[in-house]
């Protein structure tokens, strides 16, 4: 367990404190709260090459084999019917025949590296040389709910902390004016919020909601802006209420609850100075928002989100969900049926994503800035009806790039079909424990006690790729 005696408790600055928060001024509690926070940044276990992540979900499980995941042998083998084992209910470990079905999208080669990119991401392929693919992953579960939340938070029914919050615990905030995890247009289903959820942790490493899944405009931090007061009405009222927190305190020295939630009252003052401007687009250039395809048809929406991602990242903020999702039955990338429906999907944020590296990179961000690409799961090489694929936990690919990754490599691979993850094979654990070591984190160590028990993110599994790292 990540222990670290140098830290002040709140409950001890409480108890330090003769006449409560009341007493402190504006400036007294910007300096000292920080330093006794939760949130306040903590040293890593050993050197970081990443002190933040921009996870980027693509909802619904994007076919590997349609994206990157370049498979000659679909082409030649299209239509052809082959023995497959099955992983759904009243399916699993059958063997039944299924028609293979090629990529609808041409490959082509791009970069140094020669990667094979679908010519659904023409501006994905042009950063082909700072980005690494990990073509060998594999997952647990195969509905939508169970592997989202497996992606989010390593269980896949159970309440646990999401993995930003798991980051936020173990090295805090690098702005105390904001909070330490955000999560930009989350859907309400497939995990809800447990997918940003603190579960046991304490509640101020909870990831902090802006914007509504499918729609990023007017997206701000709830709450935060009271034009009815002034500035010396609010602290007033801020003064007043530190000292009934301080009396009960006192009174309930051992309530964890309680502390949490006189550091979340402080941050949310804190907040009040910093996040208004962090949401508010309008002062960005013309020429940036052109990168990320604002104020076009198809990439404004998504466009916008990885501007916010950037911006936050940019002032602080130590890890941000950016999600490409909605409110339906089947989540975007869910094409069961219909596969030309990607192509809808791709346009939307291939533009974004890109931009969003390039933005990182020239503004110095992306050395350590760790960017994670993908979607619950990948799709089958057969056909399910007439032009659609079933999901597939087997084998499929997630992207990579910044935070120390060796750059312009494919890493791991599927069997030939890109049925089954064959070579270097990385679980969704793995992938969670190599995004740890980025970090500095130790995902053995990085752990909580809870009824009687200490959790972790990869919870008994779990192993670093170090391979990944340059």
């Amino acid at each position: 367990m990540i222990t670290r005696p140098h830290e002040l408790s709140r409950r001890s600055l409480l108890k330090s404190v003769a006449c409560g928060f009341g007493s402190l001024a504006l400036a007294g509690l910007q300096n000292t709260s920080a330093q006794t926070s939760s949130l306040f940044a903590k040293p890593s276990l050993f050197p970081q090459r990443a002190k933040r992540v921009i996870f980027i979900f693509m909802a619904g499980g994007p076919s590997h084999v349609d994206t990157f995941d370049y498979k000659p042998e679909l082409f030649a083998k299209d239509n052809k019917a082959i023995d497959f084992v099955g992983v759904r209910t009243n399916t699993f470990g059958k063997a039944s025949k299924r028609e293979l079905m090629k990529p609808l999208w041409d490959f082509k080669q791009h970069g140094q590296c020669g990667k094979h990119v679908s010519t659904l991401f023409p501006h994905i392929a042009k950063h082909v040389d700072d980005i690494a693919f990990v073509h060998s992953m594999h997952t647990e579960g195969v509905a939508h709910g169970p592997s989202t939340l497996f992606m989010h938070t390593g269980a896949t029914n159970l309440v646990r902390p999401s993995m930003g919050s798991w980051i936020s615990y173990g090295l805090g905030t690098e702005n105390q004016n904001l909070p330490a995890f955000v999560t930009i247009s989350p859907s309400s289903s497939k995990g809800g919020p447990r997918n940003y959820g603190n579960a046991f942790l304490p509640s101020i490493h909870q990831g902090t909601a802006l914007g509504r899944a499918g729609n990023v405009n007017g997206a701000k931090i709830s709450n935060v802006e009271n034009a009815m007061l002034s500035e010396s009405q609010k602290k007033n009222r801020f003064d007043f209420l530190q000292e009934l927190n301080n009396v009960q305190s006192s009174a309930y020295s051992n309530d964890d609850e309680l502390e949490a939630t006189i550091e979340n009252y402080e941050l949310a003052w804190r907040m009040q100075m910093e996040a208004p401007e962090l949401t508010d687009l309008s002062k960005e250039s013309k020429a940036t928002k052109s990168i990320y395809g604002i104020e076009e048809k198809h990439t404004d929406d998504f466009g916008k989100q990885c501007l916010l991602a950037r911006r936050m990242v940019e002032r602080g903020v130590r890890f941000v969900s950016v999600n490409y999702s909605d409110e339906s039955a089947n989540p975007r990338w869910d094409q069961h049926g219909n596969m030309p429906k990607h192509a809808d999907h791709a346009r939307a944020t291939d533009k974004p994503v890109a931009g969003l590296l390039q933005d990182l990179k020239a503004r110095g961000l992306l050395e350590d800035t760790l960017v994670w690409w993908g979607g619950e799961f990948g799709r089958t090489p057969f056909s399910q009806g007439k032009d659609g694929r079933d999901h597939n936990p087997r084998g499929f690919t997630v992207f990579l790039a910044g935070g120390g990754i060796k750059p312009g490599i494919s890493y791991g691979a599927t069997d030939e079909i890109g049925g089954i993850a064959v070579d270097n094979r990385v679980h969704m654990h793995d992938l969670h424990a190599t995004i740890l070591h980025a970090l500095g984190l130790d995902h053995e160590e990085l752990t909580y006690r809870y009824s009687g028990r200490d959790f972790r993110l990869t919870d008994v599994a779990g192993r670093v790729v170090h391979d990944l790292f340059s």
